[in-house]
């Protein structure tokens, strides 16, 4: 029977992190978080500045998804494999960017629900079973990829909220994408300057919400940190007693004694 060659990588270490499962975590929660935006994106009004900010944050995870695809790529020897055979055109098609040249660039976004079903089998039952453990087991690794995923959420997520209930009214000074996200660093570090506020009791809402957010993950980003700058204490190890060694000869001696003075009763009572 013939012996079938196996083809070598030609680059590891991209392979190990294409099949990663925190690299296919940070795929699944983008792909999800940019079909959201493009869901919003239709109930805006397309000259809004709340539509702007969520193109632009639509943007950037288009050009990480075009990252991606030049990854996967450079991944497989044969490029046809991906391209053709996993359908990497449809990642292609989704991962374009929209410049506001036509809105109907938007709708190339759909094919992303692609690379959605292509993750699915990353989540099966089997596969959920074998993350958690690997969580379990590197729980400080993931603890801090996942807090910082989720600065990165909530961040992006308040200040289209924010924008778009204070773009209602003509008090307001968060009045541009940049303020909305400038508002948002703030509120969630709990600095709190005050140069940016809401004004509107939806904008008001939402900065609760990232109040109480920016509370929890300041407290688990300063324990994340405790745990890596201060070093675990270790278990205080046994110091062996240089009189062990003497006492189990002399234990040994007293049995010997025990022994043979056993014998000579019983000879003793045989004769």
């Amino acid at each position: 029977m013939a012996v079938q060659a196996i083809t070598p990588l030609r680059y590891p270490k991209i392979t190990r992190l294409l099949h990663s499962n925190t690299y296919n975590i940070l795929i699944l929660v983008l792909t999800i978080y940019s079909l959201a935006i493009m869901v919003v994106q239709v109930l805006l009004q397309v000259d809004s500045v709340t539509y702007k900010l969520a193109n632009a944050y639509n943007n950037l995870i288009c050009y990480f998804f075009l990252f991606d695809f030049a990854l996967h790529m450079l991944e497989k020897p044969v490029k046809r494999d991906y391209f053709i055979g996993e359908r990497g055109y449809f990642d292609l098609l989704g991962s374009i960017p929209s410049f506001g040249i036509s809105q109907y660039t938007a709708i190339l976004r759909i094919f992303r629900l692609s690379r959605l079903f292509r993750l699915r089998r990353f989540m099966n039952p089997a596969n959920r079973k074998l993350l958690r453990e690997e969580i379990l087991n590197n729980r400080g690794s993931y603890a801090l990829f996942l807090t910082i995923l989720l600065v990165i959420i909530v961040l992006m997520t308040a200040s289209i909220f924010v924008l778009f209930f204070e773009s209602q009214s003509p008090d307001a000074n968060i009045t541009d994408g940049g303020d909305a996200l400038w508002w948002s660093i703030v509120t969630i570090t709990t600095v709190g300057y005050g140069d940016r506020y809401p004004v509107t009791p939806g904008g008001r809402t939402t900065g609760v919400f990232v109040m109480f957010a920016g509370v929890g993950i300041i407290g688990a980003l300063a324990s994340i940190l405790a745990s890596i700058l201060i070093p675990q204490p270790k278990e205080p190890e046994e110091i062996p007693d240089p009189t062990l060694p003497a006492m189990e000869q002399e234990l040994t001696n007293v049995k010997n004694e025990l022994a043979a003075l056993r014998q000579l009763l019983e000879k003793k009572e045989g004769g």
